[in-house]
């Protein structure tokens, strides 16, 4: 359930702040920003080290906004808490739960795209992932068009692998992936076969020199805000792919 607060929307806003309320979990904060002719919705959660009010977070949504996509970003109830440490699996896959519920009852009739920065992404993934072929007519994990994940944390710094990326082949909808070629958190080189073997699901955008929060050295001449508005333009134009697809189908 979501209860609206106060705030102003728009492109320039701060954006609605909302009362993210569900099973498994204390009430946790969320805050929409509208694109002025939204084209689609997209659920964000945040990166495990901050939370929806991070720097990064608010010039995401700002840009997606410019581009025809409005946000719904939300806190897990350990950043919501003041915590740093994030809470178990069951705590945080129960809030990615109840944004989603609360993004399908927000984006009134609009495509609901979802994913996150990082840890957020990964957890709408493995949610999805989970109830993929047993989700309900009443699941929000079944009315998403799409996931968009701003840097897959597919390992531990220094530590490669692929094991917190295998439940992507679960995945049954269309994925985004806008990844830096200098991320400690998931090397192209694993990745890039991981995909491949999720199939034509998985489209992988590549941000030469971009880190695991896509940000740039000083000598490649461009800032975290051009980044983030090719992100965002490179975003739109899947998302709108995805949904003319996805209404040929129905």
């Amino acid at each position: 359930m979501v209860r609206r607060g106060e705030g102003k929307g728009g492109a320039s806003g701060t954006g609605h702040r909302l009362t993210i309320e569900g099973e498994g979990h204390p009430p946790v904060s969320g805050v929409m920003v509208e694109a002025r002719a939204p084209a689609a919705l997209l659920v964000l959660g945040h990166g495990a080290g901050a939370p929806m009010t991070h720097p990064f977070m608010e010039a995401l949504a700002l840009a997606l906004s410019a581009e025809g996509i409005s946000t719904l970003r939300y806190n897990f109830a350990y950043a919501e808490a003041g915590r740093r440490r994030p809470d178990h699996l069951r705590r945080l896959l129960a809030v990615a739960a109840s944004a989603l519920r609360a993004g399908r009852e927000c984006a009134d009739g609009l495509p609901l795209f979802a994913g996150g920065k990082s840890m957020g992404g990964r957890m709408t993934s493995t949610l999805v992932a989970e109830r993929a072929g047993g989700a309900g007519a009443d699941d929000p994990a079944a009315a998403l068009a799409g996931l968009v994940f701003f840097g897959f944390p597919l390992h531990a710094p220094g530590r490669r692998g692929t094991e917190r990326g295998q439940h992507l082949a679960d995945v049954p909808c269309p994925m985004l992936f806008h990844q830096g070629t200098r991320d400690r958190l998931a090397d192209l080189g694993l990745l890039r076969p991981l995909l491949e073997q999720v199939g034509t699901r998985a489209t992988l955008h590549v941000i030469d020199g971009g880190d695991h929060s896509l940000g740039m050295l000083k000598r490649s001449g461009r800032t975290l805000d051009d980044v983030l508005a090719e992100v965002a333009a490179v975003t739109a134009r899947w998302a709108g792919q995805v949904a003319v697809a996805g209404a040929a189908t129905r």
